[in-house]
């Protein structure tokens, strides 16, 4: 039998995935012992600090590249990308301590990004070219959807 290589973008995603709920955890339960705004600027806070010293690790080793851009200036609004991240961990923290729950609040943020996935593919937000969802995207939105109502519903 042919052993199957390793899909290297699918295990990545899944560690991404694991990691933002490990984060939002850690991340409300430093909102329960102060508030929410700390907690987010904690995190950030943090962050920034690991991103430098990977940045430093690798200049060093002599790892590091840059992004080959056109001569051209970015756009003013890409600027802006840390807000929403602030406003999503802020928010995460809050909720996560409400009702909904660890799985509650993890659920919602997965049909939201399901959401804003669809309507920037199709509408071409963020200069992304337009495109028809296919039925596939559309069958997994609507049971991404169903699930987190069960996990929300079934709370109470």
């Amino acid at each position: 039998m042919q052993k199957r290589p390793i899909d290297w973008p699918i295990l990545l995603a899944l560690v991404a995935g694991v990691l933002l709920a490990v984060m939002t955890d850690w991340n409300s339960q430093l909102a329960r012992h102060s508030s929410p705004l700390f907690a987010s600027w904690a995190a950030h806070g943090i962050g920034a600090v690991a991103s430098l010293l990977l940045v430093l690790l690798l200049s060093l080793k002599g790892q590091a590249t840059t992004i080959g851009m056109p001569h051209q200036r970015w756009p003013l609004w890409s600027y802006l990308g840390g807000i929403p991240g602030a406003f999503s961990v802020l928010l995460a923290a809050i909720t996560v301590n409400s009702a909904l729950g660890l799985a509650g609040t993890l659920a919602l943020l997965l049909v939201g990004q399901m959401a804003l996935g669809v309507c920037a593919d199709y509408f071409g937000f963020f200069r992304l070219p337009r495109r028809q969802p296919h039925p596939r995207e559309t069958i997994g939105f609507a049971l991404v959807l169903v699930g987190s109502m069960v996990i929300i519903l079934a709370r109470s």
